[in-house]
């Protein structure tokens, strides 16, 4: 399964989406419900976001989008621009139709732009859920890919900016803002290169016993390990998943390929330095027939080394 579509499905679930709403968007303060949430189209002008919910507050609503991303997209805050400017279009397009179908005690202006004096858009959001392994170095708005060399700093704060709310996800300080299993599994890819503090958290964690498929198909994608795979293969009690135990596979695998390398590493050292031993040796027979300088060419050893042999002599 690929990495987008492993998070589309995980994000599925209702009460994540609101999990990362409430914790990121709303530094943790729970506004969002998991009933608060509507699927929405995501497919506008022969483009296709990730995922779209409309999240209901009070009696306004906004659009809300979670776009999953591995790779540094430099162009991010374009792409992201684009994304929301056609949500808003969307938006104007129905208002229009609903103006233009009701055209009683309309002005000129209104009834030919299709948008009405009180007119209102929702609100439209994006996070950007960012996994990769290098830091993002990338841009975080729009301003960071407009090139404003000699541009007057008067007329640059003229031009609009649109910032980009990234969730990087392996530099997170800290979880506890979310209440859903969203917690762990971030958790989980924060540590996955770190087998030791991986190890640790799923020992003390009892969620990493029994986790959902779909929780479990995402943090799997982020270790590429056999032992996590084969667990595919089994299905515990609900259809949970058990990581602990291949996780401790796999740091016993890692430990014996470090045995394994510490071996082969003091077989190359000890090869070397036999072959060394029998460079100084050979020198040393050939002190007094031949010149230094001969004898460090075709024994092929450093001058220096070979003057030191008669020290030692």
């Amino acid at each position: 399964m690929k990495k987008d579509v492993g998070w589309k499905s995980f994000f599925e679930d209702n009460h994540r989406y609101a999990d990362v709403i409430n914790g990121v968007g709303c530094n943790g303060k729970q506004f969002v419900k998991d009933t608060d949430l509507q699927e929405v189209e995501t497919a506008v002008k022969g483009k296709t976001r990730d995922l779209l919910r409309r999240t209901a507050f009070g009696v306004n609503f906004a659009l809300i989008g979670v776009e999953s991303q591995e790779t540094i997209d430099y162009r991010f805050p374009l792409r992201n621009l684009h994304y929301e400017v056609n949500q808003y279009e969307k938006q104007a397009a129905r208002i229009k139709k609903e103006v233009q179908d009701n055209s009683i005690g309309l002005t000129s202006g209104e009834y030919l732009y299709g948008f009405k004096k009180d007119s209102k858009l929702y609100p439209v959001i994006t996070f950007m859920i960012y996994s990769g392994k290098e830091p993002w170095d990338g841009p975080m708005s729009l301003h960071d890919i407009i090139d404003f060399t000699d541009i007057p700093e008067e007329l640059r704060s003229k031009v609009a900016d649109f910032p980009v709310n990234m969730i990087d996800i392996r530099r997170l300080e800290d979880t506890s803002v979310f209440q859903t299993d969203v917690k762990y599994v971030f958790d989980f890819i924060r540590y996955s290169e770190n087998k030791e503090k991986l190890y640790e958290l799923v020992s003390m964690e009892p969620y990493y016993q029994a986790m959902d498929e779909d929780a479990f198909d995402i943090v799997s994608m982020y270790t590429n390990s056999k032992e996590l795979v084969g667990i595919k293969e089994y299905e515990g009690k609900d259809g949970k998943k058990d990581v602990c135990q291949a996780i401790k596979d796999l740091m016993a695998d890692s430990r014996q390929e470090g045995r394994e390398e510490g071996i082969k590493e003091g077989i190359k050292e000890g090869i070397a330095e036999g072959i060394e031993q029998n460079k100084l040796e050979n020198a040393r027979n050939l002190l007094g027939f031949l010149s230094d300088e001969i004898i460090a060419e075709k024994i092929g050893l450093p001058l220096e080394k070979v003057k030191e042999l008669h020290v030692q002599a």
